[in-house]
Order: C-alpha cells, then sequence, then structure tokens
C-alpha cells in the first residue's frame, strides 16, 4: 500500500480509564463506586474479577508515563475516578485523591505528553447510585461541582476536558440491559438516565467554560448502523429506530436540534418523559470544542414483524429490529472487523453536525496475545499481528476520512495497557501493552512498536 501521512499537529496518543487501570480501591480516602458495588455482585463480572488492584497503575504511573514517553506517545487520555475526589459524590473534597491525579498531570507534562481529561468513565460513586443514580436529576448537579472541583485543582495545566465517556453505555447497560454497573433492567430508567448524563454535561461544561477550561468536549460511541438489505423498507425502518436510539438521541441535543421529535415518540411509548424540563435542552446544547468518537465495529439490522429480535441494549426494539450476529473476521470480543465503517461514520457525523472538530478517542481491538520467540526483540515478547492489522486498517480509514474533508484532529489507541475489561474482567485484552497480572510487569507489544513507527512518521 502506498505511504499516507497525516495533518500537520496531528494528535496520537492512547486512552485508559481509571477503575480499568488504577488499582488502590481502598487507598487514600477513594469511596466504593457501582463497578466496586457491580464486580462483588455474583454472576455479573467474569470469574468475580474485580478493579481492586488492576494495573496498579496508581502507584507504578510514573513506570507507565516513562514508557508512554518511550513510545512516543503526543496525548495520553484518562479518567478521574469520581470516587477518589468525592467519596460521597457530594460534599467535601477529598485533596489526596487529587494528589494523584496532581502528580499524574506534572509527570506527562514533564515528558512533553498532553492530558487528555475525562471526567466520567462509569465509576460513579456509590452513595449517588444508591440515591438513584443517573435516574436522579441531583445527580448531573453533583457532577457539575465536582467538574469544578477537578478544574480547580488541575486546570491551570490541563487543556482538554470531556464530561462524559459514552453515556450510551452508562444509560442503556447500566439501565436497560444490567449487563454493566448498576445493573439494573428497566427501560424508563434507561431514558431517564440518557437524560440526566446529557444534562450533567451541559452543566459541567458550563461550569468548566465559566471557570476558564480551554477545550470542554464529550466523548460519545456513535453506531455505523447499517441494513441487512439496503432495497428493504423495512430494514430501513429499523436502522431509522436503531439511529435514532444510539446516534441521534445524543448528538442532536448536544449541537442544538433538541431530541428528535421521532425518538421522543418512541420513548414516550415506554415512559413519560416528564424527567426533560423547560431549558434543559438549552443546557444541554453547551458549544462543544471537540467531540470524541469511540469507535469499534458497525452495526447491521434487519426489520421485524413477527415479535422477535430487539435488545435490552435498544429499549423497545422488540418485536421490530433483529441484530444480525457479526460476519466476517471478528475480535476476541466477537465484533465485526470493519474499517470502511469507521470512515463511514465520521463522514456522516461531520456532514450532519458540522463545525465540530472530532477526534478519535478509542479505536482498538481484543486479541488473544501469543508470546514467541520469533518477535525481533527476543523471547517473551508478545507477538500481536491481528492487533497491528486492525489498527492499520481503522488508521487507513481514518485518513480516507480526512482525505474526504472530515475534520479529524487526532487519535487515542484503546488502550495503552491491557486491563480490566468491565464485566469480561481480565480475559479480554485491548493493551499495546501486555500487563502480566501476578507481577505487573509491562511488555510492550509488537503493536506498541509498530505504534511507536506510527507516530515517529506521522503516518502509515
Amino acid at each position: 500500500m502506498s505511504a499516507l501521512r497525516f495533518p500537520e499537529n496531528f494528535v496520537w496518543g492512547a486512552a485508559t480509564a481509571a477503575y480499568q487501570i488504577e488499582g488502590a480501591a481502598h487507598d487514600d480516602g477513594r469511596g466504593p463506586s457501582i463497578w466496586d458495588t457491580f464486580s462483588r455482585t455474583p454472576g455479573k463480572v467474569h470469574q468475580g474479577h474485580t478493579g481492586d488492584v488492576a494495573c496498579d497503575h496508581y502507584h507504578r504511573y510514573a513506570e507507565d508515563v516513562a514508557l508512554m514517553a518511550e513510545l512516543g506517545l503526543r496525548a495520553y487520555r484518562f479518567s478521574v475516578a469520581w470516587p477518589r475526589i468525592q467519596p460521597d459524590g457530594s460534599g467535601p473534597v477529598n485533596p489526596r485523591g487529587l494528589d494523584f491525579y496532581d502528580r499524574l498531570t506534572d509527570a506527562l507534562l514533564a515528558r512533553g505528553i498532553d492530558p487528555i481529561v475525562t471526567l466520567y468513565h462509569w465509576d460513579l460513586p456509590q452513595t449517588l447510585s444508591d440515591r438513584g443514580g443517573w435516574t436522579n436529576r441531583e445527580t448531573a448537579e453533583h457532577f457539575a461541582d465536582y467538574a469544578l472541583a477537578v478544574h480547580a485543582r488541575l486546570g491551570d495545566r490541563i487543556r482538554t476536558w470531556t464530561t462524559l465517556n459514552e453515556p450510551w453505555c452508562s444509560a442503556y447497560l447500566g439501565y436497560g440491559n444490567g449487563v454493566h454497573a448498576p445493573g439494573e433492567q428497566d427501560p424508563g430508567a434507561a431514558f431517564s438516565a440518557v437524560h440526566h448524563l446529557l444534562l450533567g454535561h451541559g452543566l459541567a461544561a458550563r461550569a468548566l467554560r465559566s471557570a476558564g477550561a480551554e477545550t470542554v468536549g464529550i466523548t460519545v460511541n456513535p453506531a455505523d448502523v447499517r441494513p441487512a438489505d439496503p432495497a428493504s423498507a423495512a430494514d430501513a425502518a429499523a436502522v431509522r429506530l436503531v439511529d435514532g436510539l444510539h446516534n441521534r438521541i445524543f448528538l442532536d441535543p448536544l449541537t442544538g436540534a433538541g431530541y428528535p421529535d421521532d425518538v421522543l415518540e418512541h420513548v414516550s411509548r415506554l415512559v413519560a418523559p416528564t424527567f426533560v424540563r423547560d431549558g434543559d435542552e438549552k443546557t444541554i446544547a453547551a458549544p462543544l470544542d471537540l467531540l470524541g468518537v469511540n469507535f469499534y465495529a458497525p452495526t447491521y439490522v434487519a426489520g421485524r414483524t413477527d415479535g422477535a429480535g430487539g435488545g435490552g441494549a435498544y429499549p423497545g426494539t422488540e418485536g421490530a429490529v433483529e441484530f444480525l450476529p457479526p460476519a466476517g473476521p471478528l475480535t476476541d470480543m466477537g465484533w465485526m472487523i470493519e474499517p470502511a465503517a469507521l470512515t463511514r461514520l465520521l463522514e456522516r457525523i461531520a456532514t450532519d453536525y458540522p463545525g465540530v472538530p472530532l477526534m478519535i478517542t478509542e479505536n482498538g481491538a481484543a486479541f488473544p496475545d501469543k508470546a514467541g520467540t520469533e518477535h525481533p526483540d527476543g523471547p517473551g515478547q508478545v507477538v500481536d499481528a491481528d492487533r497491528i492489522a486492525y489498527l492499520d486498517g481503522h488508521l487507513r480509514a481514518a485518513h480516507e476520512a480526512i482525505a474526504r474533508g472530515v475534520d479529524l484532529r487526532g487519535y487515542l489507541v484503546w488502550s495503552l495497557l491491557d486491563n480490566f475489561e468491565w464485566a469480561e474482567g481480565y480475559r479480554k485484552r485491548f493493551g499495546i501493552v501486555h500487563v502480566d497480572y501476578l507481577t505487573q510487569r509491562r511488555t510492550p507489544k509488537s503493536s506498541a512498536r509498530w505504534y511507536q513507527e506510527v507516530i515517529s512518521r506521522n503516518g502509515l
């Protein structure tokens, strides 16, 4: 393939999340989160794995930052653990929790790595969950207070702030089908959570901007929804419904258009949307300086009229939509590999929601690691050719989107480290760096060395 170069100042980096790597679950005043509770609920997480230790990044951050610098990362996206800052989700700020992120930020800047903060990556303080979590409007208000507390300590050094990570997952997987914390299965609660997550974003974005934050955004995981049969009217209707529940319910209000009428009509069949108050949509539409896009795989659907299909992750699709099983080569998560879907998705977002710069804030794949002596660095190294092929294909897809006029500012690989993969525990490995969970030894995989070369060339 011909060489490809990315725009000058294109941001190359990696991403992680607090509960997935930090460990130190009981250190320095950290309170319990919904994932501490959920991972201890029998049958919820693979083999009862928890994030108590994870990658022990809390104690090994200096080693990890040195590794980032060795790989040439220009940016590092990490999340702040709300329970470290406010153990009960509100009230007094825990200075020892902020001290950790203070040290991490300084270590990154000393190595020339730009810190990108995500304020919420799913680890809601358990005390707030006990009071309704994201179904309770007060959680959105507390989130804005928490955002200000973090900015007050780190705002003099951190330029880029994202409020939420993948509110689709928090709402639908946490409250719709219950496969993520807090594990509820209630369509009405899922839609209430969608709204209060978005409201929390709007309140926090407004607060951050008033405090002087330079760049404020949000990270979503939009879907490239495709019909099983492009000529089928029923399949087109299924695409419209799923696109509304996955994409437009978030992107439309975030960019000032308010909730789509067809989505509100669908929601109203399941729950009265009384949680939406006058002025909320204006708050949600706080100006965006950056939209983070997390992408892994496309979604293929077909229309149904026989009562089959549907899924709790998309409330109200039962009997109307069939989600097709993935075809072709799959990742270890069972996800379909189709890089062209990323190009389509980025181009669609740029067309339908113009004027907002984009960044790929997560993209990567889980594959079983294979230790082998054929690696040029010698025995004990980890060869992951499948991951390299996945990343190469998706970077070429991102480059194609740029060539078509998409304002794409950067790419952050998921993930820097193998980690606690939520309900999958430690059995799925997304990292470009292998982590031995018994010894905590870090070993850059062949994909890490490949990515190091991509960054040094600014291209493929």
